[in-house]
């Protein structure tokens, strides 16, 4: 984590200013050297929900030692030309993607849970290597997606308050939820800000440490020992972001309204890629039976029925995974990437950054077995800048990478 003074000016409330706060960082800052093999294509910035800027989150991923980084804000590209200057004023290469929700209606799986833990049928994705010429016609379709998810997200805060009603504790989206946020300048609205925006509500009401930590019962909220020890740390400079962890395994699913207008479905998702030469991936997620990284909870996902998925996948028009090495077990991993390259899926890998407390980091990647994730990531940088192209064929079923000098042009 960068200290506090630097990521307060790199949080700064204008572009400009974030961005003129960063070269000043770089020219002062101590940067270990790149590991070649640190790359993370999945970090999330203030355009969606993040304690970090893309301008932070750039000078963050090189401040521990990342050659390369990558932003996928959810239904939104908003921070994606600061991400990209920011990379160009710290001598990091970057790449630019988006996260999205999509539907599963019309497959086989339009009634199961895949990777989404809070919906059946709604399964998360990832547009990968958006060409930079295409990065405002991505946003400008998301808008009115983004525009819904926060008629539902009204919703939820209206089950909050009926769920609350006894504590004295009332949300308003416009006065507490959306402030959070960077909705006016493109980004997205989330269920993370509506849980920090609850979160607000409590400390300022009832402070912290013990005072809250008695009162949570009498919400719904029982706290295990790890997490009470996180409400006593009082010092904590991101408190409000560990009681919004809480806050949203408690109440998430007691207040949950299900995404419909705001998710297109997975073929037009396959569509919308193709149309903009991006790369649309199934985001894997995995059953978990024993966390691997000790704070996941036991949870059935996609594994019951991965092949079954993938046929659905290569129906749909869908030829790349992302997956996370480090949530995984061997066996889940041997089994995924044997499933990629029977399907001639295109792999592309990072591991979900939205806290203060996670590092950038992915020491798997390490690991010889996944020196492909290191290079696909290369190239998608080389494809978003048009020196390089990456051709998922359905036709051909493979992948091919072809140099295309002029691929910019047509776009024009």
């Amino acid at each position: 984590m960068i200290d506090i003074a630097t990521l307060q000016a790199l949080n700064a409330p204008t572009r400009e200013e974030r961005l003129e706060n960063l070269q000043k960082a770089v020219q002062t800052a101590s940067f270990p050297e790149a590991n070649p093999v640190y790359i993370n294509c999945h970090i999330h910035t203030t355009y969606s929900f993040s304690p970090y800027s893309p301008a932070a989150a750039v000078f963050a991923a090189k401040a521990e030692g990342l050659c390369t980084a990558g932003i996928v804000d959810h239904d939104t590209t908003a921070g994606a030309e600061e991400f990209i200057e920011a990379g160009k004023i710290a001598d990091m290469p970057v790449t630019v993607g988006m996260e999205a929700r999509v539907s599963m209606q019309d497959t086989p799986l339009s009634a199961v849970h895949t990777n989404n833990p809070d919906q059946s049928g709604i399964s998360y994705m990832t547009f990968q290597g958006i060409p930079h010429w295409n990065l405002a016609r991505m946003n400008e379709f998301f808008a009115p997606l983004r525009a819904a998810r926060n008629e539902r997200t009204r919703k939820m805060v209206a089950n909050i308050n009926h769920l609350l009603v006894n504590s004295g504790i009332l949300l308003d989206f416009d006065h507490d939820v959306e402030p959070l946020s960077l909705y006016r300048e493109g980004g997205a609205i989330t269920e993370r800000h509506l849980m920090y925006a609850l979160a607000k509500k409590l400390t300022a009401q009832y402070g912290r440490g013990e005072s809250l930590v008695q009162i949570m019962p009498s919400l719904g909220v029982a706290l295990s020992e790890k997490q009470a020890a996180q409400l006593m740390d009082t010092q904590y400079r991101f408190y409000e972001y560990d009681l919004l962890g809480i806050l949203k395994s408690a109440f998430i699913e007691k207040i949950y309204v299900p995404a419909t207008d705001e998710c297109i479905t997975i073929a037009q998702a396959a569509k919308l890629a193709e149309e903009n030469d991006a790369i649309a991936c199934y985001a894997y997620l995995g059953d978990v039976e024993q966390s691997v990284t000790g704070d996941k909870k036991a949870q059935k996902f996609e594994d019951a029925y991965l092949d079954q998925l993938f046929d659905v996948l290569d129906s749909c028009g869908i030829h790349a995974v992302t997956y996370m090495p480090t949530r995984n077990t061997p066996k889940q991993l041997d089994r995924l990437r044997t499933l990629c390259q029977q399907h001639h899926m295109f792999q592309v890998s990072g591991e979900d950054i939205n806290s203060p407390r996670q590092s950038f980091v992915i020491h798997a990647m390490e690991k010889p077995q996944f020196a492909n994730l290191v290079r696909s990531t290369w190239q998608l940088i080389d494809h978003e800048n048009g020196t390089c192209r990456i051709e998922l064929q359905r036709c051909r079923t493979n992948l091919m990478y072809a140099s295309v000098r002029s691929l910019h042009k047509k776009h024009k």
